[in-house]
C-alpha cells in the first residue's frame, strides 16, 4: 500500500456496545495491525439528544477487555465544532450546499401532498427551486432570514446525474440512482453537524485510508461519495462488513435474540438505571475466545484451523478473506471456542482465578494442591464462572446429592457396598489413585458387583453427582480421612 494505513472505529454513545460493534472494531484493529497502521477510536456524539450516560465508558472498557489497544483517541466530535463550521462554510462557498428555511410544518404538507398522489416527497433538484431556500430566494431575503436567527439548516446540493457510482472492496461497483437521493441536511437548526457531514470531514482530516464499517451503512455510501467529490478530496477505500445474523432464520442479530436464546449480546456488563445486563466477561467467557469467535464471523483464514490468538489473527488477517454475505451467530460455537481457549490458558491464570473464587467464598484450602486441581478440572471447564463449582468437591463434602442420579444407582445392597468401600479405603496402605482403582476393581469382582455401579456410588458420595474430574484422582487429593467420611455419610443417608 502506498500510504500509511489508518482506520477508525467510530461508535455513537447511544447505548452499550453490541457484540456486532465489537466485531467491527476487531476487523479495523486487525487490518491496521496487519499493515503496520493506526487503529483510531472516534466517538460520534453529534446527536446529543440520543446521548446515553455511561455509553462511552462501556465502549472503551469493552475494547480494553478484548485486547484491542487504541493507537489514537478517543476523539469526540462534540469537541470539533470549529472544524465542522469551517468546512460547511467552504462547501457553501463552493456551491455544493445551500441554506434551507422550510419549517417542519411546511415540509410535512409537501410530504402529505405527494403521498395523496401516490408519490414520495424527495427534496432535491426536482423541486428545490420551488421550496424555501437560498437557491430559490433573493440574496437579500436569504441574508435577512439568516440574520433573523430563526431556524434554518444547511443542505447538500445533490448533483443532477443518472447514477452515483461508488466502489466497495467487497462488492465492487455500487450504483445509486441520483434521482432518489435527497438533499441531505448537513447542518441542523441547532447549529450542530449531522452524522453524515461530520463523519466525512473527520475521516478526511484524520487521513483515514480505509473505512471499515457495517453493511447497514451501505445506503449512506452514495452521499458520502458525493461529499468527497464536492470537496475534491481523495476518497478512502470503503469496506462494508456483512451482518451478523440471528441464530435461526434471517435478520440482524439483536438484543432480543440474546434474551430469547439466553446468550449475552454485549462484551461486558451494561448497567442502566441501576439494572445490570451481564456480558460475555461476566458469563465466564475469555476475551481471547470471544475475539477468536467474532473474527471467524464473516472472515475466512483460508485454512481449516479455527483456534487463533489475537497475535495470530493479526498476522493472518486480510481483506481478501472477508465474506460479502451475512454470518449466522451460533451460541454453541462460541461456548466451544471458550472451552478450547481455557485449555490453552496458562496454569497461573487458572490458579489465580480459582484462588480468587475461594478467597471470596471463605472456603479454606491447601494452596499446594491448587496446581493439581487445575490440571484435573481444566479439560471439563467450559466457562470461567464454573471454576469454583468444578473444583468444589476438592474442598468440601457434598451438601446434597443429585437425586435423579442416585435413584439410578441405589438398591437394597447399596449400603453394604459403601461400607465395603469404606473398609477398603481405611485399610489402604498407599492412598494413591492407581492403587485405589485396583482395590475397588478387585472388590467388585470378588463380590460379583457391577464395577460401574460401584464407581457411581463412590462418585455420588465424594462429589454429589455423576460428573466431574477423575474419581480416584479426586479421592487421592482429598485424602483418606475425608474420603472415608464422605463414603460413610452416603451410606448413612441411604440407611435412613
Amino acid at each position: 500500500m502506498s500510504k500509511r494505513v489508518r482506520v477508525r472505529f467510530a461508535p455513537s454513545p447511544t447505548g452499550p456496545l453490541h457484540i456486532g460493534g465489537l466485531r467491527t472494531a476487531l476487523f479495523n484493529y486487525l487490518f491496521a495491525k496487519k499493515n503496520n497502521g493506526d487503529f483510531i477510536v472516534r466517538i460520534e456524539d453529534t446527536d446529543q439528544k440520543r446521548y446515553v450516560e455511561g455509553s462511552e465508558k462501556h465502549i472503551l472498557d469493552s475494547l480494553e477487555w478484548s485486547g484491542l489497544k487504541i493507537d489514537e483517541g478517543p476523539y469526540r466530535q462534540s469537541e470539533r465544532d470549529a472544524l465542522y463550521k469551517e468546512k460547511i462554510e467552504e462547501l457553501l462557498s463552493l456551491g455544493h450546499a445551500y441554506y434551507a428555511f422550510d419549517s417542519k410544518e411546511e415540509l410535512g404538507l409537501h410530504r402529505k401532498s405527494h403521498e395523496k398522489k401516490g408519490g414520495t416527497f424527495i427534496y432535491n433538484y426536482h423541486n428545490r427551486l420551488k421550496l424555501k431556500n437560498s437557491l430559490s430566494l433573493e440574496k437579500d431575503e436569504t441574508k435577512k432570514l439568516i440574520e433573523s436567527g430563526k431556524g434554518y439548516v444547511v443542505r447538500f446540493k445533490t448533483p443532477k446525474k443518472d447514477d452515483v457510482v461508488c466502489f466497495d472492496v467487497l462488492r465492487g461497483r455500487v450504483a445509486f440512482p441520483a434521482n432518489v437521493l435527497d438533499d441531505k441536511v448537513l447542518y441542523k437548526s441547532d447549529g450542530n453537524p449531522t452524522y453524515h457531514f461530520a463523519n466525512v470531514v473527520d475521516d478526511f482530516s484524520m487521513k483515514i485510508s480505509h473505512v471499515i464499517r457495517g453493511e447497514e451503512w451501505l445506503p449512506s455510501l452514495g452521499l458520502h461519495w458525493l461529499l468527497y467529490e464536492a470537496f475534491d478530496w481523495e476518497k478512502p477505500k470503503f469496506i462494508h462488513l456483512p451482518l451478523i445474523l440471528k441464530p435461526v432464520g434471517k435478520g440482524k442479530l439483536s438484543k432480543r435474540d440474546g434474551d430469547r436464546f439466553g446468550f449475552p449480546v454485549y462484551p461486558i456488563k451494561w448497567v442502566s438505571q441501576g439494572e445490570g445486563i451481564e456480558g460475555y466477561r461476566e458469563k465466564g467467557y475469555l476475551p481471547e475466545a470471544t475475539v477468536n469467535f467474532l473474527a471467524l464471523l464473516g472472515w475466512n483464514p483460508g485454512s481449516e484451523k479455527e483456534i487463533f490468538s489475537l497475535n495470530e489473527l493479526t498476522k493472518l488477517f486480510s481483506a481478501k478473506g472477508l465474506n460479502s454475505s451475512g454470518a449466522r451467530f451460533d451460541p454453541e460455537k462460541i461456548a466451544w471456542f471458550n472451552q478450547q481457549h481455557i485449555l490453552l490458558a496458562s496454569r497461573e491464570f487458572l490458579e489465580n482465578s480459582l484462588q480468587e473464587e475461594l478467597n471470596e467464598s471463605g472456603i479454606r484450602y491447601d494452596i499446594s494442591k491448587i496446581p493439581k486441581i487445575i490440571d484435573l478440572i481444566r479439560p471439563r471447564l467450559d466457562l470461567m464462572t464454573n471454576v469454583l463449582r468444578a473444583s468444589a468437591c476438592f474442598f468440601e463434602a457434598p451438601k446434597a446429592y443429585d437425586q435423579r442420579g442416585l435413584d439410578k444407582l441405589k438398591d437394597n445392597n447399596s449400603f453394604k457396598v459403601l461400607k465395603g468401600v469404606s473398609v477398603i479405603f481405611q485399610n489402604s496402605s498407599e492412598f494413591s489413585s492407581a492403587n485405589l482403582r485396583a482395590a475397588i476393581q478387585d472388590y467388585a469382582k470378588a463380590s460379583f458387583l457391577n464395577f460401574g455401579t460401584v464407581l457411581g456410588l463412590i462418585r455420588m458420595a465424594v462429589v454429589g453427582e455423576l460428573s466431574g474430574a477423575g474419581l480416584f484422582d479426586i479421592i487421592e487429593l482429598i485424602e483418606k480421612t475425608e474420603a472415608v467420611k464422605r463414603v460413610e455419610a452416603l451410606a448413612d443417608y441411604l440407611n435412613r
